[in-house]
């Protein structure tokens, strides 16, 4: 039997990236950490890893925040830490995103959101963020490098940080910019 959502707004964080790729494994570590951690009832913690198409069926469920956790190459030194509010999809309305079961961006699966939504009736999430953090090496392996590895605890601060309502620097970008 499946209990209802609890009342009122919904916020899901999902850690996604390849394990299989270094640091690439960052959101996943994270998300593996925060969900260990006491968070407010509205709030749910998914280790997404690579299944995209998984993550745009289950915002379908409604959530009012969407917390993508990330490695987010921008050109700083490894381990640096970003918050990156989405400024909504891509004004390329007309172009339709391609679908990689294993390879999404987060705007391929906003944009997939955006079609399911249409079809279905529900609705986007009202805020997206991303929580990233600079790579040192997104080459095959398994296992975070040191400078990303430490950023991790940080990172499950920073976002219990968004999760109370807090507002660290959060730098205007969209999605598109942030992806790895």
């Amino acid at each position: 039997m499946n209990l209802p959502p609890p009342a009122g707004p919904r916020t899901l964080v999902a850690g996604i990236g390849n394990i299989f790729l270094a640091d690439d494994g960052f959101g996943v570590e994270t998300a593996r950490r925060l969900a260990e951690r006491q968070l407010p009832e509205h709030v749910e913690v998914v280790d997404i890893g690579v299944r995209g198409v998984h993550l745009a069926y289950q915002l379908l469920d409604g959530y009012d925040t969407l917390v993508l956790v990330d490695a987010t190459a921008r050109g700083e030194a490894p381990g640096t830490l970003y918050v990156i509010e989405h400024d909504g999809p891509s004004r390329d309305t007309g172009a339709v995103p391609a679908i990689d079961g294993h390879r999404m961006t987060p705007d391929t699966v906003l944009a997939l959101l955006g079609t399911l939504c249409a079809g279905t009736g529900g609705e986007l999430p009202r805020r997206v963020l991303v929580v990233g953090c600079e790579p040192a090496s997104v080459d095959e392996g398994i296992g975070l490098s040191a400078p990303v590895s430490d950023a991790v605890p940080e990172a499950v601060r920073l976002i219990e940080e968004l999760l109370r309502g807090g507002t660290p620097f959060v730098a205007q970008a969209s999605t598109a910019e942030a992806q790895t």
